[in-house]
């Protein structure tokens, strides 16, 4: 069932209270990346140039102390914002009380305001009825445009629905449709390549998958449990030694299935993480004792590039390897400009290290999308609702 946006409604003259995703890097007091602000743009000029009065909501950083609270304030995203709007946007100093009340019903058509950071409440990740409650009363409307936070159920994101009819903004429609529809219904082959870590964030996302997709491709440290898993040699490398029985079963059910999985034939090992260690390359079944494998190899890479080149549909999520490292990045830069040359295929990336990792190479934009949240974009992949989706009104 599709999710109303705020095309499903007349916005004139209306208080829309919009929950963004403003949880953006700062040094210094001083906004160092702005791409989640930019990306939060369409939803709002639509809704000013329809006549609109904008109320944000947004946390930046995850306050624990009292201390912390000043270097988490929302003024130099206020600021950076109202360069980007070429209008005053005003911050408030806080998301509730009598005078932000009395301020909000004085706004005019086209006004921004900009609220405290919603995690200087305690009450916002408990979702609070009495906060979301408050939140709620500045507004009639609310649009959900912050799909980084979807996957938690906090009051400025969920709460808040109890109390206004809740519709979703561009960017939070963009990642629905692509990251469910495209993928409920891709068009194939589909292939789906994964990365990262460990195997123990992935097994709900690679049995989801393993329902879809045609061809799954796992590199990164979490190759190593598998490898293991295939009685393989994987020296120092990471090895999730209780997940290996889990590994040999999603082995089995694939192949049960008839879907491929393709794990690498080689990885570069190094002793130690670190720029300037001593690389050596390593057929996957025998890393030798005492090196730690830290990238895919080249065998390996031009074996994916060719699974890639077949397909119509790639969902990507988790780096080749440790890519903020140049010596160990080679894999996941190959990978992400094999795509980025595929004019023809849907390219989804699923946010965290890989969207960094397609940041650090300049290869954003050749992408067909690239999830805002790591974390939402991962429950989403392994067929999970999403309370900050499943909130928004039905159509």
């Amino acid at each position: 069932m599709a999710k109303a946006t705020i095309r499903d409604f007349n916005p004139e003259g209306k208080r829309i209270l919009i929950r963004v995703d403003f949880n953006v890097p700062m040094k210094n007091g001083v906004v160092t990346d702005d791409t989640r602000i930019v990306m939060a743009l369409p939803t709002i000029n639509f809704l000013r140039e329809k006549g609109a009065k904008i109320i944000l909501a947004s946390h930046l950083g995850d306050p624990k102390e009292e201390s912390d609270k000043e270097k988490l304030k929302m003024d130099p995203v206020a600021s950076k914002l109202s360069e980007h709007l070429k209008i005053n946007v005003k911050k408030w100093d806080s998301c509730t009380g009598e005078e932000l009340k009395k301020y909000v019903l004085g706004m005019k058509n086209g006004d921004v305001l900009l609220l405290e950071n919603t995690r200087f409440y305690k009450e916002e990740k408990k979702n609070v009825d009495e906060f979301a409650k408050e939140l709620a009363s500045l507004a009639e409307v609310f649009v959900n445009d912050a799909f980084g936070t979807a996957h938690r159920a906090h009051a400025s994101n969920v709460g808040v629905t109890k109390y206004l009819p809740a519709y979703a903004g561009f960017l939070m429609e963009k990642e629905i449709k692509m990251l469910k529809e495209k993928l409920d219904n891709p068009e194939r082959p589909f292939l789906a390549i994964l990365g990262g870590a460990k195997v123990s964030t992935k097994i709900g996302v690679i049995d989801n998958l393993l329902e879809k997709v045609d061809t799954l491709l796992i590199g990164g440290a979490m190759m190593f449990t598998f490898t293991k898993a295939l009685g393989y040699k994987t020296g120092s490398s990471l090895v999730e030694e209780d997940k290996i029985e889990t590994a040999k079963e999603i082995l089995a059910k694939a192949k049960e299935k008839g879907k491929k999985i393709l794990l690498p034939v080689d990885v570069v090992g190094a002793k130690e993480i670190r720029d300037e260690a001593e690389t050596k390359i390593f057929k996957a079944e025998n890393v030798e004792d005492g090196y730690l494998g830290l990238d895919i190899g080249p065998e390996s890479i031009k074996l994916f590039e060719e699974e890639i080149k077949k397909s119509k549909t790639v969902v990507w999520n988790g780096p080749m390897g440790v890519f903020e490292i140049n010596n160990f990045a080679k894999g996941t830069e190959e990978l992400a400009k094999t795509l980025a040359k595929m004019e023809d295929i849907v390219t989804i990336i699923g946010g965290g290290d890989s969207a960094a990792a397609v940041n650090k190479f300049g290869l954003d934009d050749k992408m067909t999308h690239i999830s805002t949240g790591g974390g939402a974009s991962l429950e989403l992949l392994e067929g999970k609702d999403l309370p900050g989706v499943s909130s928004i009104k039905d159509i």
